[in-house]
C-alpha cells in the first residue's frame, strides 16, 4: 500500500469525526481499509512462514499454523 493511499485513509477517518463523510467516502474509507488490512496479513503470514521457533535442545522447528479441531 502506497504512502498516499495511507494519508487517503487518515485523511477521512479525520474528516468522519469532524463532519461526517458522504456515501461516496464511507465507500471510498471501506475499500481502503480492507486494502490496508489484506495487505497487513499477508505481510504477516509471510514473517511466520519464515519463522523457527529454537527448542532448549538446539533444534530448530517451524511455525506452523494450529489447527483448529485440536484442544490446548
Amino acid at each position: 500500500m502506497t504512502q498516499e493511499k495511507i494519508d487517503r485513509i487518515n485523511e477521512l477517518a479525520r474528516k468522519k469525526k469532524e463532519v461526517g463523510l458522504t456515501e461516496a467516502e464511507l465507500e471510498e474509507q471501506s475499500v481502503l481499509r480492507r486494502e490496508y488490512i489484506d495487505g497487513f496479513k499477508r505481510s504477516l503470514v509471510s514473517q511466520l512462514e519464515n519463522t523457527y521457533i529454537v527448542e532448549p535442545d538446539g533444534t530448530k522447528r517451524k511455525v506452523t499454523q494450529k489447527d483448529e479441531n485440536t484442544s490446548n
